[in-house]
């Protein structure tokens, strides 16, 4: 009973770890965009992520049998509830310092280290199955994310300019304008002049590049606004679709909770753990890999959402995480810049998740089989 009960307070901690660092992903574009704020940004990703979670109890049901280890661990294993409680662990452990640096690493790929090394630890692990049920998806999906949200964007941007829709933006200037000098939220000089005018002094965070002109009597850039803001909710419903078998798979293998309270349980941890600790994460996704505007936020999160609830309804173990930041780099990259230290960062602490997960599950199972 005790060592069950350990297996449900370590799923709690898995779920809670994971919505502190993966809630906010989908709406990072809204809140890095200026379209909301971030309180907004963030109860809007909690109630889709949320809303996910639940919808996963039927439409996600093949991710559970692929993260329950069965095929990469010996099946007797996979059912010990010690294995399980270091994978989630190990898992858990590894994704809370990442949030703690406000890093945005993936979940699936903590699970999946974990699940190697604390098999790794008790028995043999299956390595073709490795290859190709777990790598092969974490490798690829970024790349195709990229790519498809940069083909998604050409193409909105070619529509746009061939209807004739253009756009504005503010003006910034700090407190050392000399001469009247103008300067763009990008830091570049637009002009410099000595006549009298009036001029609003704002911070560059406030600074908003939007949409002008009107499409049936509404304005295209609240109508991009609000297409943007469904769009951070589909990457939300996507997300609680994707991650919520994955730990309630630890669940599920021992045996503890019916179906549906499983998922609530992890649904329900996975809202508070982003409602109260995402603001690291949140500021990285946001302001700190690239700015874009609404109809970019759009375009990245299009493709975000598309992959991953493709990937979650056939049973492949595809990151969320890797996917939004693919989406976001590529759009990043194709319309002006991204923040190359920023980026090496984060592409460095994805290599760094497998084996520090591995380590530390492999740790904990070792412990667990001498006290135990």
């Amino acid at each position: 009973m005790i060592i069950l009960s350990g297996l449900v307070l370590t799923a709690v901690f898995l779920a809670y770890a994971n919505g502190a660092n993966d809630n906010f992903k989908g709406v990072a574009t809204l809140f890095g965009s200026g379209t909301t704020s971030y309180r907004i940004s963030l109860g809007w990703a909690c109630l889709t992520t949320l809303a996910g979670s639940l919808g996963a109890v039927w439409l996600s049901t093949k991710l559970v049998t692929v993260f329950s280890g069965k095929g990469l661990v010996p099946d007797a294993l996979a059912a010990t509830p010690s294995f399980l409680i270091s994978v989630g662990l190990g898992a858990a452990a590894t994704v809370v310092i990442a949030t703690w640096l406000g890093l945005p690493i993936s979940t699936t790929h903590s699970l999946t280290g974990a699940l190697v090394g604390a098999g790794l630890a008790r028995g043999p692990v299956a390595y073709g199955v490795l290859g190709t049920k777990f790598f092969l998806p974490l490798l690829f999906s970024p790349l195709v994310a990229a790519l498809l949200a940069t083909c998604i964007y050409l193409v909105f941007r070619a529509i746009r300019l061939k209807a004739g829709i253009d756009k504005e933006s503010c003006l910034c200037a700090g407190p050392n304008v000399l001469e009247s000098q103008l300067v763009a939220a990008s830091g570049e000089r637009l002009f410099r002049t000595i006549s009298p005018f009036t001029l609003h002094v704002s911070l560059k965070r406030d600074c908003r590049e939007s949409y002008l002109g009107d499409f049936a009597g509404i304005s295209i850039s609240n109508l991009i606004d609000r297409l943007h803001f469904l769009s951070a909710g589909a990457v939300g419903f996507a997300r609680g679709l994707n991650d919520t078998p994955k730990i309630a798979a630890l669940l599920v293998a021992g045996s503890v909770l019916t179906p549906f309270h499983r998922y609530l349980v992890v649904a329900v941890f996975m809202a508070l753990g982003g409602w109260l600790s995402a603001r690291r994460v949140a500021e990285t996704m946001s302001h700190k890999v690239t700015t874009m505007n609404s109809g970019q936020g759009f375009s990245a999160n299009l493709s975000t959402a598309f992959l991953v609830i493709v990937a979650s309804r056939f049973g492949l173990p595809v990151s969320t995480t890797h996917v939004s930041v693919g989406s976001i780099f590529g759009i990043g990259a194709v319309s002006g810049g991204y923040e190359r230290k920023v980026v090496s960062k984060i592409l460095l602490s994805w290599i760094a998740t497998l084996p520090l997960a591995a380590l530390l599950s492999a740790g904990i199972s070792v412990c667990l089989t001498i006290f135990a």
